[in-house]
Formats: structure tokens, sequence, C-alpha cells
């Protein structure tokens, strides 16, 4: 049984591993001020980013779907791994070693499952490299070169080759440590009659790299025609490997793609070859499965897409029927993007990796330049079905077609190209055309299916006096040393959520604003570390939440708070001072109202010195 990692090593794996660059390996951040970053959230869909990262404290927080935590927390969700496992995955990042207690370090025996399977992978993409320079491996560099690929740039992509041999690979893993259990898991290596023999034998392999660069899996292609077996030979689905998710490339056009706001789409690991040799260097492929909504995910993180996105996906497809067909599916999901959505074309059929070697590097920058709407491809494609000479002709391309033009969603842009479907097909009759998309739309729709419950959200705090103690309960996580004493003095009975009734008596527990310094790190540490469940989000999203103070008057800003949410408890003693007063009689009980009446001249008085100082900020 692994060992425990020490706490030291957990508290230096988090100091080398900053959070902004290790979220921003997944999705595109951008400054959203006060120190924060903000991008699309990885764990739900959304139209616009909500998911927030303070560097400061090392801490994200979705006000979306309501996750949140450190960055161990965030490579664990991400990822589907245990605790120990990611603080190994940011310890191989940070080139960190970690000692394990009951028994000390005990190289690859303890190291979780996952990072097990990725030492493997690497281990086995080297193997496959350095086989390439073999005399038995020249059907391979011939392949390569055939298609304009030199020696550099195999090298730059990792590109390998698998010996014709049953057990070359498992014999060469299993020596440096490897079980046969792992390989099979793994993908690497099938179970044979007397162990495990290799899954790619005699092949040209290619490495499939995760967004942060770690080999998962491989992509394989047959060098002999003659022998049996698929063309292209990919790792079967695998802890690490899930094809739905996998886009050859994204490692190297990760950061391309949000930069320039564009993601190439092509079909295979020499066109994305191809691209990035041409300088198209945003250019991604699918491994074995057609592009669906799980790659979206991918990329919407990256191009940071939401309302108002400039950016651009393009879709390179041959000419050809099955060409068409491919766009037409990608047509079925462009609308899950915000962005544009365009499709390239080669007419003669070439793909970008033949279009490279026939035409040269240029050439391939032009296809991504001549890119046209992918509504426009789409609809065209189907008019080009029919003979629209004939009125009969046009009639049935417009039946085909009007399914399209009324499945895009933005109206104005439905009404653009039901305009531009009349001119297509030559009516000259803009009503017609977009009466019949309406009546065939009608006719055809499916029933609405019920949609799925959204995202958890956070409590609505438009309440003045609920924002007030959430400000309060904020400067208290974020910055306590402001608050002081004054904060402790507090009752309970100041805050009406009990949520906020609960985070302030653990502050208090925890040894309240006053003993906490001038918090940071250590001290939300300290409050997660004995939060329940239920509280932990909370603490969490106050650590991240931007605070609406001034950062030169933060001092003035934090006593207007807390002078704002002791006048709104006391303007609450008052309402229920009245309420007692209306109920006695200032003849019959006399005494007893006049003592109400002091006291409630006395609470008038202290309201209004809070509302001064609550007017200080």
């Amino acid at each position: 049984m692994a060992g425990r990692i020490s706490d030291e090593d957990i508290a230096l794996v988090r100091e080398r591993s900053p959070i902004a660059d290790i979220v921003g390996e997944h999705i595109q951040l951008r400054n959203a001020g006060g120190g924060n970053l903000k991008g699309l959230c990885p764990f739900h869909d959304e139209k616009s980013p909500s998911f927030n990262v303070t560097p400061a404290r090392g801490y994200w927080y979705c006000f979306g779907c309501g996750e949140g935590g450190d960055v161990i927390t965030f490579v664990r969700r991400l990822e589907h791994l245990s605790f120990a496992e990611a603080v190994e995955r940011l310890a191989n990042r940070a080139g960190i070693q970690l000692r394990y207690e009951q028994g000390g370090y005990v190289p690859g025996r303890e190291q979780g499952e996952r990072s097990r399977l990725i030492e493997a992978h690497r281990a086995a993409a080297e193997f496959y490299a350095a086989k390439l320079s073999a005399a038995e491996a020249a059907p391979g560099r011939r392949f390569l070169s055939e298609r304009g690929f030199e020696r550099v740039d195999a090298e730059r992509f990792g590109v390998g080759y698998a010996p014709a041999e049953w057990e070359a690979l498992a014999r060469h893993l299993m020596a440096r440590g490897f079980t046969a259990a792992e390989l099979i898991k793994g993908g690497l290596a099938k179970e044979g009659r007397r162990g495990p023999i290799d899954r790619f034998r005699g092949r040209l392999v290619w490495p499939i790299r995760d967004i942060t660069g770690d080999v998962i899996g491989f992509g394989a292609r047959k060098l002999n025609d003659a022998e049996d077996g698929p063309k292209y030979l990919n790792t079967p689905e695998s802890p690490l490997y899930r094809k739905s998710e996998v886009l050859y490339g994204v490692d190297l056009a990760k950061r391309e793609i949000s930069k320039r706001s564009q993601a190439v789409i092509v079909e295979g690991y020499t066109d994305v070859m191809a691209c990035h040799l041409s300088g198209v260097p945003t250019a991604v492929a699918t491994c074995g499965t057609a592009f669906g909504e799980e790659h979206i995910k991918v990329l919407r993180r990256l191009l940071l897409d939401q309302s108002g996105s400039r950016g651009e996906v393009i879709f390179t497809f041959d000419g050809d029927a099955a060409g068409q067909k491919a766009a037409l599916r990608a047509f079925a999901e462009e609308q899950k993007f915000v962005t544009q959505t365009f499709v390239a074309v080669q007419q003669d059929g070439l793909d970008p990796c033949d279009l490279r070697l026939k035409h040269g590097e240029a050439a391939v920058r032009d296809l991504v330049a001549s890119r046209e709407p992918l509504f426009a491809f789409a609809i065209r494609s189907v008019i080009s079905r029919y003979d629209v000479s004939t009125n009969e002709g046009r009639l049935s391309a417009l039946d085909a077609a009007a399914p399209i033009v009324a499945g895009i969603k933005d109206r104005s842009l439905r009404q653009l190209y039901a305009v531009d479907l009349d001119r297509w097909l030559g009516f000259n009759n803009e009503r017609f055309v977009v009466d019949r998309i309406a009546e065939i739309s009608a006719t055809a729709a499916p029933a609405r299916p019920q949609r799925p419950a959204g995202p958890r959200r956070v409590a609505d705090l438009t309440d003045p006096g609920v924002r007030t103690e959430a400000e309060v309960l904020r400067l208290a996580v974020q910055r306590p040393a402001l608050l002081g004493a004054r904060f402790e003095a507090i009752g309970a009975e100041a805050f009406t959520l009990p949520e906020h009734v609960a985070l302030h008596r653990l502050i208090i527990d925890a040894g309240g604003t006053a003993a906490a310094g001038p918090g940071g790190r250590e001290w939300v540490d300290r409050l997660l570390a004995e939060a329940d469940e239920s509280l932990r989000g909370m603490v969490t999203r106050f650590a991240v939440e931007e605070l609406r103070a001034d950062l030169t008057s933060e001092e003035r800003y934090a006593s207007a708070m807390l002078a704002a949410l002791e006048m709104i408890s006391v303007t609450r003693a008052i309402e229920q001072l009245k309420s007692r007063m209306q109920r006695t009689n200032p003849v019959e009980e006399q005494q007893e109202y006049n003592r109400l009446f002091g006291e409630l001249v006395a609470l008038e008085q202290q309201r209004r010195v809070l509302r001064e100082r609550a007017a200080g900020s």
C-alpha cells in the first residue's frame, strides 16, 4: 500500500505550482481586475466566463457551478485523479521528488496509477522515436519523405516506429519496472497466450498528447497495405485516453489558438504536421472519431468563446462527397460555438498534407484564408445535389435546404441566409422562400426535449442587507486585519442568511480576525481546514471574489462596511422596538412605554453615528 505523501512536500508542490500557470494550460484567462483572472469554466458549459482565479491566494472558484479550490483540487477535478495522483502529477511538473511516510520514498512503486501510466507512455514514445532510425524502419522514413517531411520534422512531432515484433515494446517496458497489467490497462499491449504482446507492430507511430504535453496514447499507420488490420490504429479507451476528448496537436497549438483566437480542424496527423510547418500553428485533429461536443468544450476554453467573440473555428474538408458529408456533420455541432465557424475546402480534393507537397506551404495558408462561413457551405452543398435550372429542381433544393436555414439560432442571421438562399436558387421572391422555410420548419421540428437542470447556482444576493453581510465576510476572509476585533464584537444576529451565520461562527472559531494577521493563503487554508463540506465552497468563493474597495482606501472601506452592517442590525432592532411600543398602552403602561422610548432614542442616535461612518466609504 502506498505511503502518505509528507505534508511538507504537499506544501512545496502548492508553492511551486502557480495556479494561474496550471489553469492557463487548459483555459484562456484574461485580466478581471483586482488581481483576479477570468475564463470559461472547464467543468460546465457556459456562454460567458464565470470561472475566477486569484493567483495571490492560490484559489479558483466558478460562480456558475459553485466549484472551487486550490491548484491540487483543480487538477483532481479536471483529470479525475485521487489526491495523491494530483500531487504526484504537479510534483513531476515542478521537478519535485516526493517523500512518502510509512517507509520513505520508493521510486515508481508508490506512485498513483495515472502517474505510472503517464510514465509508461513517455517511455514508449521515446522507444518508438529511437526505433525510427533502425534499418527495419526504412518504409516509415520513406513514407514521411514522400509526404515532404524531413527527419527534423519527425523529431518535432515525436513520430516513431513500432518494430514488427510481438513483444519488443512490452519487453522494453517490463525491463524498466512496468507490469504487464499496467501495459494492458494503458492500451500499450494486449493479452497474449504467454503474456502481453505489443498493440502496435510494423507501423509508423504518432504520440498523442493531452493539453499539458503528457503522452496519453498513440496513433499508428500501417506501412504495408497488403497486411491485415486497419490502415490507422489508435490506442483504445483507457484511464488516460478518451478519444471523444482528444485533439491531436493541441499541446503544440494551444498558445497560438488563444493568441490568434483561431482553431483549424483537420482530419489527420500528417495534415496537422503540414499545417504547422506551413505557418498555420493553430491546427488540430480528432483521433479516430468524428468531431463532437467534447472537442468543442476543449476549443471553447482555449478560445475563451463567449458572446461578442471574434474568434474563428475553421474546418478543412475535401471537396468530395465524403468531405461535404463531414462538413454537414460539423454543422450539426456548429451552434454550440459562440465564435464564427468556417469551412475551407480544397476543390481539387487535396488535403493539407498533399496540398503542401504539390503546391507548397503558401497554398496551405491560402486554403485557410479562403474559408467561407459553415452555414453558407452547408446550404450550398445541399443545393448542389439538385438541378436548379428547372422549377422542380429549385423547389426540391429549397425544401432540402430549408431545415438548415431554419436551424440557425440567430434570428437576424437566419433572415440573411434566407435572402441568400432565394438568390442562389434564382426565385427572386424572398417572401416565398421565407414562408416556405417557416412552413417546413414548423412541420419538421421535433418536440423540444426538457432541458436537464442547470449547474448549481450560488445565492442571489440582491437584497442590500445581505450584500453588505457578504462583503463584510469577504473582507474577513481576504483582509481580516482590516476588520480586527470589531468583527468579533458583531454577534451572529447581525447576519440573516444561515450560511452567513455559519461562516461568521467558523471565523470566530478559527481564532477570529484580530488574530488572523494580514490573512492571505495561510488564513484561508486554516478556514478551509476547519470548515465542514457545506462551508468550504463559500470560503473559497469569498477568497476569490473581488472586493469592491478601492485599494488606496481599504481601511476606510472596511470600517464603513462594518458600520453599514451594524446599522442594519440596529435598524432591525429599532423596527422591533417600534412594534413593541405600538402594542404598549402609553397611559396604562406608562413606565414600560417610557423605558422603550428611551431605548428608541438611544438606538436612533447610534444609527445616526453608524450612518455617518458608513457614508465614509
